[in-house]
């Protein structure tokens, strides 16, 4: 942590992301804030989810919701990863119940040498002060996150949600000095922008590269890895932990733990020894929940909770999440009892692995 941004007094997450011994696995959810909070869903009634992101107070208050009554810990930043393409150029809306649409698809070499560098200070202001007022409250570590330059450019270049994501594909394999450049210039973006979020006090970043897994690994090599190798080159002496997320992406992983990430996500479709295997210990984990199992019976989502954290404790180095985000529906009081569960049954596996080595 950069000193002078506050006091984290519960660290689990941080050290678990470096692979120290911790007492009890830490455990927080992407989307642990956002729709299926009754909360939140009030303040939607009056507030876009833009506004929300353009207003510091609002924004740190949703943020601090899930930390308080879930008591998870570490808490992200409430936001939304097209929000930095505005000042590129990019013209969005966020579409309720459907995503983002752009009114400007990327679709030539033009329309990529027209995006333009962001500059955080002056762009997106509001984000960086929603970090500091989270930092004079929180007691968890705080998330900074952008989205991945594969992600980003697949609604780009789509213009919008994609099931196959064949326009992307095919300007990736068409034209790969556009694809390049499109690539570089997102790629510098996501270090200025994570760059920015820890100087003001994010503890840790991830990078959300959730439709990566759309690619065959070959591919992957050739088109996307070089600049996730240079995003985490390009963050890596700010010294916290950052972590590399994707759905479906089992492929991958040995890939990604190769790429300079200090904490590789991991889906449901992986066992985390599987991916423990892959990623040949040389990062830490996160994952692996199906969050479908959220509407399981308690007695179903407790075995399989417990069937995670018994493979996990083994060897350290892991952060309890889901595999993917909180859906809208789900209830409240589960999420609440199953991070309850997740401490004091992870707490006792590990004591217990103490006192027999």
């Amino acid at each position: 942590m950069i000193k002078g941004f506050g006091t984290v007094k519960n660290d689990l997450f941080l050290r678990a992301c470096r692979g120290e011994r911790v007492e009890r696995l830490p455990v927080w959810y992407m989307r642990q804030a956002g729709r299926y909070q009754a909360e939140y869903r009030e303040i939607r009634k009056n507030f876009t989810l833009e506004e929300i992101c353009l207003d510091p107070t609002l924004c740190a208050k949703v943020t601090m919701l899930p930390v308080e009554q879930l008591n998870v810990d570490a808490a992200i930043l409430f936001s939304d990863i097209m929000i930095p393409l505005g000042p590129m150029g990019v013209n969005y809306s966020l579409v309720k119940d459907k995503g983002p649409e752009i009114a400007n698809p990327i679709r030539s070499l033009h329309d990529v040498e027209q995006l333009r560098k962001i500059h955080p200070e002056v762009d997106l202001p509001h984000v960086l002060e929603t970090i500091r007022l989270l930092k004079q409250q929180l007691d968890v570590p705080l998330i900074g996150f952008s989205g991945a330059p594969f992600t980003l450019a697949s609604y780009m270049i789509e213009g919008g949600p994609s099931r196959n994501y064949l326009l992307t594909k095919t300007l990736m394999y068409e034209a790969p000095a556009t694809w390049e450049l499109l690539m570089d210039k997102l790629g510098d973006m996501v270090v200025t922008y994570l760059r920015a979020q820890v100087m003001v006090g994010a503890d840790a970043v991830q990078i959300f590269d959730s439709w990566v897994g759309s690619l065959a690994p070959a591919d992957y090599r050739r088109y996307v890895r070089p600049v996730m190798e240079k995003i985490f080159a390009g963050i890596k002496d700010l010294d916290v932990p950052s972590i590399y997320f994707g759905v479906n992406t089992g492929e991958l992983l040995a890939d990604f733990s190769q790429i300079g990430a200090g904490v590789v996500g991991v889906d449901w479709r992986v066992p985390i020894q599987s991916a423990r295997e892959r990623t040949r210990g040389m990062v830490s984990l996160q994952g692996n929940l199906d969050p479908a199992l959220l509407f399981a019976p308690w007695e179903v989502l407790q075995s399989r909770a417990k069937e995670i954290i018994d493979e996990a404790v083994k060897e350290p180095g892991l952060v309890f999440n889901l595999g993917h985000g909180v859906l809208p529906s789900v209830d409240p009081s589960v999420l609440q009892k199953l991070t309850a569960f997740i401490h004091e049954y992870s707490e006792k596996k590990i004591s217990e692995l103490s006192k027999a080595r």
